[in-house]
């Protein structure tokens, strides 16, 4: 039944996709590696260079038909009211699951001692070591936390959005997910403002084309790459990070023996 199997579906998500992310951990906590090398690596590994087509081919996942999805509620019969209606009340279980990881994320950040300890790893971790905080330990955790709700991201396509497998399906998304952490200056609740944004440009096109506008299709489905570029381009420079409040130690290895 799909209460069983499509919880086991999203589990099976974070699994894997935690994994990866372990594999970035070590690279770049362990061996201190650069953190763009090691994730543009695992890209390449997982998406271009074919492990995923491979993996389908596998198991014949393009031909699988779609047995159990991710389908859209009406909570409280408001799903036909004016505007809010199918903003609110009208989405699916994955939609409603990812507000809630918004706010506990915001509240484990800026709410609780280990979300405190995290953002002074991320600040300093000399002094966070110094004080008897498990610098490598946290690092190590909040990675791969953070490649299992990834993870979750990845589930959304092949189990709501297309539903099914097809070979690059995410067309590159990861990359606006890394320029909504720049845009949301490191706060969950201003990145779920900056990903309904952004996803209002990517339907944009559906939209107007719908409403019988006659504009370029290529240049409004590509506008929000061209944003990402734009926000990573803006936070390249050092001094921009610190005024979008990125961590101080952002993409800096520790060693704990330069304390």
């Amino acid at each position: 039944p799909a209460i069983v199997v499509l919880p086991l579906a999203i589990v099976a998500a974070m699994i894997a996709a935690g994994l990866g992310a372990s594999i970035h951990a070590f690279l770049t906590i362990t061996l201190r590696v650069n953190q763009i090398i090691s994730g543009l690596a695992l890209t390449i590994f997982a998406g271009a260079a074919g492990l995923s087509s491979y993996l389908a081919g596998i198991w014949n996942l393009g031909k699988t038909p779609v047995v159990h999805q991710f389908l859209r509620l009406d909570l409280f019969g408001l799903a036909d009211a004016p505007v809010v209606g199918p903003i609110l009340f009208h989405q699916t279980l994955l939609t409603y699951f990812s507000w809630v990881l918004v706010i506990a994320a915001s509240f484990y950040l800026f709410k609780t001692r280990m979300g405190l300890h995290l953002r002074a790893v991320g600040e300093s971790p000399q002094t966070a070591d110094s004080v008897g905080i498990p610098v490598v330990r946290y690092r190590y955790a909040h990675v791969i936390v953070g490649g299992s709700f990834a993870g979750i991201a990845g589930a959304c396509f092949s189990l709501m959005i297309v539903p099914t497998w097809v070979d690059g399906m995410t067309a590159g998304q990861g990359w606006i997910a890394l320029a909504l952490v720049i845009f949301g200056f490191w706060r969950p609740d201003l990145m779920l403002v900056g990903a309904y944004l952004f996803g209002a440009l990517s339907s944009l096109s559906l939209t107007l084309q719908a409403r019988g506008f006659h504009i370029s299709t290529a240049f409004l489905a590509a506008l929000p790459y061209v944003m990402t570029i734009v926000v990573l381009v803006f936070a390249s420079n050092a001094s921009s990070r610190r005024h979008l409040g990125a961590p101080a130690a952002l993409g800096k290895p520790y060693e704990r023996e330069e304390r």
